[in-house]
């Protein structure tokens, strides 16, 4: 991790450098990313300083600096959320704006790559996750199905990718052993090895990531008769251990990337794909937070190009 140890080094200089810069020279700052000085200006550009400077102490006296390098990913959202929303002011230099723009995604990106390989070097595994304080996530749907029916279609992980948005494969390397790669922000992907702890035919799936997880993770999906014989409740109970803890999940809260959402977006997916055989869409609404949509009705006699 010598090289990531090195970057984040870096990014604690550059951090502090660029706070002081805020607080002792605000004005002309200011001037130079193209946002008209007052009050509020000064207020916010004073604000971003003492966070950066304090995020660079933060990189450079703790030996473990990766949620602090994690507390810069939080901060370059909010910054380009400050940039973006400069644009409306027509008191404001576009041409300037745009470059400051680019130049903090650049910074942001970088951030982020850090940030993901300074975890993936922990070497933790699903084990610590109680004692780590892991978030928490429990989510249930009811679906018109039978357990067998839904225990037979979710053990075959590889139908997985299916109903959940954010994974990308699982390959099966064994009775009860497989890999999994999903999508994460900025275009980069993760990846765990994972094991089945608990297998009952049509009542539960428990499993683990095992060590080495890119994201540390536990679980157990469950399959209960619903009351009344009206399919079957599914209910999922999941443990996650999210690179960068708290402030890392205040930046997936920012992005829409937040595990409790997505959870609950997929089974909604696996409803539809269960009940109706696919998941019906209209545009602009896919994989949105509720992403299940009536399917198109046909036209009345006498009307003609109805669209969906």
């Amino acid at each position: 991790m010598a090289n990531e140890q090195r970057l984040a080094r870096f990014l604690g200089w550059f951090s502090l450098g660029l706070g002081l810069a805020q607080l002792g020279a605000t004005q002309g700052l200011s001037e130079m990313i193209g946002i008209k000085y007052g009050r509020r200006s000064r207020t916010a550009l004073r604000s971003v300083g003492l966070r950066e400077v304090t995020a660079g102490m933060g990189i450079l006296l703790q030996s473990r600096p990766t949620p602090w390098v994690w507390s810069r990913v939080a901060g370059d959202i909010m910054d380009l959320a400050l940039l973006g929303r400069a644009f409306n002011s027509g008191n404001n230099n576009r041409q300037r704006l745009m470059a400051a723009t680019a130049t903090a995604t650049g910074i942001a990106l970088l951030d982020l790559g850090c940030s993901l390989q300074l975890t993936r070097g922990r070497g933790k595994d699903a084990s610590t996750l109680k004692e780590n304080n892991a978030m928490q996530v429990r989510k249930a749907v009811t679906i018109n199905k039978s357990p067998e029916e839904l225990y037979t279609f979710w053990h075959d992980f590889q139908n997985l990718p299916r109903f959940m948005r954010h994974l990308e494969s699982v390959e099966v390397l064994g009775p009860n052993r497989s890999h999994w790669k999903a999508k994460a922000p900025a275009g980069k992907t993760v990846e765990w090895d994972a094991e089945i702890t608990e297998d009952r035919p049509n009542e539960l799936i428990s499993w683990r990531s095992v060590d080495g997880a890119d994201i540390p993770n536990a679980g157990t999906v469950r399959f209960v008769p619903a009351p009344g014989d009206r399919g079957t409740q599914v209910r999922v109970e999941m443990q996650y251990d999210l690179p960068g803890g708290p402030v890392a999940s205040m930046v997936a809260k920012l992005t829409g990337e937040e595990p409790e959402v997505q959870v609950e977006d997929d089974l909604l997916v696996f409803k539809q794909v269960m009940e109706l055989g696919e998941v019906v869409l209209s545009d602009g609404t896919l994989y949105t937070t509720h992403p299940i949509q009536r399917p198109a009705q046909p036209p009345a006699d006498g009307e003609a190009g109805a669209s969906a």
